[in-house]
């Protein structure tokens, strides 16, 4: 695995502090130890090192977190030594317990990444999981690591958040996934599902791309409703609004079908992998496709925000406050999302 280009380090935040982000980096720092290379924890330091002793059972002793002030430290770090930066005050957090403190824990560690790679100092950010309900709690107004991301880029460009518009791409192997909508209720999902939208979903993808991946996309469409809504019979949505904004694509020099039925289009986009197949599906909304992604094998599955101005990945999973400091988590989503990081 090649290191970040030009030996620029990656930040990687703790996440919510009661829940399994600070233990799966500890173990993928003791299991993958080149893989995580160049990575620097955004965090507490007193914490990952609680968590250290606490989880010792279940990790090298010869590991040990070694605090850095600057992401550059991070490089100089001697193997078996995880680089932290110390961006939280000491707050007394317990195992699986939803709070304002681990909330606030968390967001401020996500935006002290946010910001240095918006300042070019880190390759990438890698975000371990949050809960939404502690940083609702902590007063923070973005109910996720996407909207909160956004909101943070859009300031330190400038711009009304609505002029950076994002997308969350979810990846397992064989097939990749882009909503259309993300954290709202059905409800709001299904009046969000315009022709705007979607169009704005597939330019996204278009732009984003390249970077990723050298070339355009092929880029598949589900529908809305059972069958895609049997030509208006069960719903006007793909009649009205998925498929105008599906032509516009198209005439814009986008590669671009559908719109199909979506209980079918994840299995023919798994079964059309290769040249005939598409590189990503749309989803019209957040489960639609975190359902097919997940049952590929969430320890392999990683999130990724697109239309950000850096790259941002994350382990495709919450925080399981039910296996925090037990030594059960798995961290090779997580090491997924490093992987993704690194090939961007």
């Amino acid at each position: 695995m090649a290191l970040t280009k030009n030996r620029i380090p990656m930040a990687l935040t703790m996440g919510d502090p009661a829940g399994i982000g600070p233990e799966i980096i500890l173990k993928a720092f003791a299991a993958y130890p080149h893989d995580m290379q160049d990575s620097v924890v955004i965090g507490n330091l007193s914490l990952m090192r609680h968590q250290l002793v606490q989880l010792s059972a279940h990790l090298p002793k010869t590991l040990h977190c070694l605090e850095v002030s600057s992401p550059m430290q991070a490089l100089n770090v001697p193997a078996g030594h995880v680089p932290v930066i110390n961006v939280t005050p000491d707050v007394a957090i317990e195992n699986g317990q939803v709070s304002a403190a681990a909330g606030r824990m968390a967001a401020d560690a996500v935006t002290w990444a946010a910001r240095s790679a918006l300042r070019a100092e880190v390759s990438a950010v890698v975000t371990a999981p949050l809960h939404k309900k502690a940083l609702s709690l902590a007063g923070v107004p973005y109910p996720g690591h996407t909207e909160m991301l956004q909101a943070l880029a859009a300031e330190h460009l400038g711009l009304p958040v609505a002029d950076l518009p994002v997308r969350m791409m979810l990846s397992s192997p064989g097939l990749r996934v882009v909503l259309v909508s993300i954290h709202v209720s059905l409800r709001q999902a299904i009046d969000a599902v315009t022709a705007a939208n979607v169009l704005q979903t597939l330019q996204i993808i278009h732009r984003s791309w390249p970077a990723l991946h050298g070339r355009y996309p092929r880029i598949w469409v589900a529908g809305l409703n059972p069958h895609s809504g049997e030509e208006g019979l069960f719903g006007q949505e793909e009649i009205e609004m998925i498929a105008p904004a599906i032509a516009q694509a198209t005439a814009l020099g986008l590669q671009v079908s559908g719109p199909f039925p979506p209980d079918t289009v994840f299995m023919q986009a798994l079964q059309a992998r290769g040249a005939d197949g598409p590189d990503v599906v749309v989803a019209m909304y957040h489960d639609q496709g975190l359902i097919p992604v997940k049952l590929l094998g969430i320890e392999h599955g990683v999130n990724q925000t697109l239309g950000l101005p850096f790259v941002r990945t994350s382990p495709d999973h919450g925080t399981a406050f039910d296996l925090a400091g037990q030594g059960l988590a798995d961290p090779r989503s997580l090491l997924a999302a490093v992987r993704a990081a690194r090939c961007n």
